[in-house]
């Protein structure tokens, strides 16, 4: 759930809000008791090292394409004709 906040309490609290955000927390700005904004924090992109994810798939079982393929027809409708 969003904490809402008036426009004052943004200016003079800049840091806590800031570290809000860092946790995850969502805030509604207003303006004379009326919302005006929100303030979401980023989706930060993760990325992993491609020797690590080698690593950790190094024991996985082969995937048979053919194999794959066919499960995948099965569940999805993938024909090429139009659906109209």
């Amino acid at each position: 759930m969003s904490e809402v906040i008036s426009q004052r309490e943004l200016r003079n609290d800049s840091g806590r809000i800031m570290r809000g955000l860092e946790e995850g927390r969502t805030f509604v700005i207003t303006r004379r008791s009326e919302p005006v904004g929100e303030l979401r924090p980023l989706r930060r992109r993760r990325f992993v090292d491609a020797a690590m994810l080698s690593e950790v798939f190094a024991g996985s079982p082969e995937i048979d394409a053919a194999r794959f393929r066919a499960d995948v027809d099965q569940v999805l409708d993938q024909d090429v004709e139009p659906r109209g």
